[in-house]
């Protein structure tokens, strides 16, 4: 009798992932680490001297971690209700921070209490942050307003009030140290001069803006809200240089690395996109276990850190080809070990002696060997998501042995379910059709008494033929678009042949003697 020979399953290329500079630059980040915080993950501030240490604002309290530590090296937590947007001053000794309370509280990096406390406004303050000359602080509020403090007497020096609904975002300029951006639930995007008693630029960003950033040169703004991420020419008066639309859900933050040449931004689609300040492409992208709210990346782009919803930090280091030099070298083996004997040529007398290698089959294989084709078939369809090629091989096979309508039939709603989901997922992919067509044939004719009595089944069944009638439809207008083409075709070489042809009589008819005549 002859041994069992393993399914046969057809190897398709893939398309590999298209490897970049980028792809090389972001993907070279260590294993994340995960740090569980008390709330969700507000806000992320990289303090601008070494050690480069971070403040992470959650719920209550504003935990200060160091570069590689997993435990905070610092706490501030004198808030009565949830505390917003820490941040650090140029010089990296002072934090300020907002408040559920409506206050805004400075704090030193080296004591625990608060040096300052700023009230006025009436509603939580969610922006705080310092402006460049470092001796002023600006604040938004969900009372609408916008307001300059102080730092030395904790006094307002001008308030504005032009938004009319939350103001939940805002930046300052780097150049100019009287020049601050705020973002508002109204859709607008303000930019205020300190000098000036009413805001210098104004732009709608269609959608309640969530985060704004400027650029370090001052001449671009960026606006996120919605779905979208803006680019505008400050310049230019706030013109439109471009509109993003390549989250799913609602974008949370905004971020540049340290170069200026990328641009992140988080979402909660879990997702952050990477890109090009050149073309605004996305260069690459990450994927996280919760939706993010916050995004914060270190000095040279040594670190990123996300925050999430779900009160989790997660850290992310880049690797160092350094370390890897500093660890000491294995002594290997030497080069004849690894030759030893590969010249040797066995002589007449010498017996050779092979190895029995032992074969082990698949679960598949095993029951297609006891003629077990309806559980083969059950098998390979609950991991059909990770494996369609061993699905359609097994289905193949099947059809080979001419027992494929056999491990069809007999089924319930819940077998048949899973069969006709992986149908309809699979149907219209070339690599799978031509005998998933066989099979959807196969079931129809066989199931066909029966329908009208599960309305899951009736569902599907419905689905599938949506879906074949649209592939069809797909194919009559790729045809027509074929023969268009072809005719375009034909005729630029008809023109092409009839030149060619114009031009060789025109040589032979023109003679010496017509030259004179004309």
């Amino acid at each position: 009798m002859a041994s069992y020979k393993p399914v046969v399953v057809q190897s398709f290329p893939k398309l590999g992932e298209k490897i970049t500079q980028d792809t090389l630059y972001w993907k070279s980040y260590k294993t994340p680490v995960q740090i569980k915080e008390f709330g969700a993950v507000t806000k992320i501030d990289f303090s601008p001297i070494p050690p480069h240490n971070y403040a992470v604002t959650a719920s209550s309290r504003i935990h200060i971690y160091g570069r590689y530590s997993q435990e905070p090296i610092k706490t501030f937590s004198r808030f009565k209700d949830a505390a917003y947007c820490a941040t650090y001053r140029d010089d990296g000794k002072l934090l300020v921070a907002g408040s559920e309370e409506g206050v805004v509280r400075l704090f030193d990096i080296i004591g625990r209490a608060a040096l300052r406390q700023y009230d006025g406004h009436t509603k939580p303050v969610h922006v705080a942050d310092f402006l460049s000359d470092k001796y002023r602080i600006f604040s938004a509020a969900d009372d609408y307003t916008s307001k300059l403090w102080d730092i030395p007497t904790a006094t307002a020096i001008v308030s504005y009030s032009e938004h009319t609904d939350y103001v939940r975002c805002g930046c300052i300029s780097k150049l100019n140290t009287d020049v601050f951006v705020t973002g508002s639930y109204d859709h607008t995007v303000k930019v205020f001069d300190a000098r000036r008693e009413k805001s210098v630029m104004t732009v709608e960003h269609g959608q309640p803006v969530e985060s704004v950033l400027l650029f370090p040169s001052g001449g671009l703004l960026v606006s996120a809200g919605g779905r979208y991420v803006k680019v505008w020419d400050v310049l230019k008066g706030g013109q439109l240089l471009v509109s993003l639309k390549n989250h799913h859900k609602t974008v949370t933050c905004l971020c540049l690395n340290s170069s200026g040449q990328r641009l992140l931004s988080g979402s909660l689609d879990r997702h952050v996109k990477i890109y090009s300040t050149t073309s605004y492409k996305v260069v690459h992208s990450f994927n996280y276990a919760a939706s993010i709210l916050s995004l914060a990346l270190a000095p040279e782009d040594e670190t990123i850190v996300v925050g999430m919803t779900n009160g989790v930090l997660n850290v992310r280091h880049r690797k160092h080809e350094k370390s890897k030099e500093c660890l000491p070298k294995k002594k290997q083996p030497a080069y004849r070990t690894f030759v030893k004997g590969r010249s040797y040529m066995p002589k007449q007398e010498d017996f050779f002696v092979s190895k029995p290698v032992k074969s082990h089959l698949k679960k598949y294989d095993k029951l297609l060997k006891s003629f077990q084709v309806s559980k083969a078939l059950d098998v390979v369809l609950q991991a059909h998501n990770r494996t369609p090629e061993i699905t359609v091989a097994v289905m193949q096979e099947l059809t080979r042995r001419g027992t494929l309508a056999n491990a069809l039939a007999g089924r319930d709603e819940a077998q048949l379910s899973v069969l006709m989901a992986f149908l309809i997922r699979y149907v219209v992919e070339p690599r799978f059709a031509p005998m998933l067509i066989k099979v959807a044939e196969m079931i129809i004719d066989i199931y066909l008494p029966v329908v009208g009595q599960s309305t899951v089944i009736d569902k599907q069944f419905l689905k599938l033929q949506e879906i074949v009638e649209k592939e069809i439809d797909y194919q009559a207008e790729l045809l027509e678009v074929l023969g268009m083409m072809d005719a375009l075709f034909a005729t630029m070489t008809r023109k092409k042949a009839t030149s060619l042809e114009e031009n060789k009589t025109n040589g032979i008819l023109r003679s010496p003697e017509q030259d004179m005549n004309n």
